[in-house]
């Protein structure tokens, strides 16, 4: 099985920064991509940022303001967030492709980490 660790998040003033970190774990294989979701209350998950080994893709709400970066070694993945603003405040969950042998990859989700901007 695999599992997906969430950590980060918390509170944070407008204007401020917050990093999300996601460990993955358990019988991989290969890891095909990696990102992050948020769901804000009464909204629909949406995508925020994703990794492969040779590309990233933002959000256009987030694009310059957040980064996403992967460590394959550690089979982890970051998302810095910076000049945060209310309307970041969500739920942020965790997601990655994995596939546990050498057939069709599954999606997995982390459990999701709350991260609230407010002064």
């Amino acid at each position: 099985q695999v599992q997906l660790v969430e950590s980060g998040g918390g509170l944070v003033q407008p204007g401020g920064s917050l990093g999300l970190s996601c460990a993955a774990s358990g019988s991989i294989f290969r890891i095909y991509v990696m990102g992050w979701y948020r769901q804000a209350p009464g909204k629909q998950r949406e995508l925020v940022a994703k990794i492969t080994n040779g590309s990233s893709n933002y959000a256009d709400s987030v694009k310059g303001r957040f980064t996403i970066s992967r460590d394959n070694a550690k089979n982890t993945v970051y998302l810095q967030m910076n000049s945060l603003n209310p309307e970041d405040t969500a739920v942020y969950y965790c997601n990655a492709v994995i596939a546990t042998r050498p057939t069709i990859p599954k999606n997995y989700w982390g459990q999701g980490t709350q991260v609230t901007v407010s002064s």
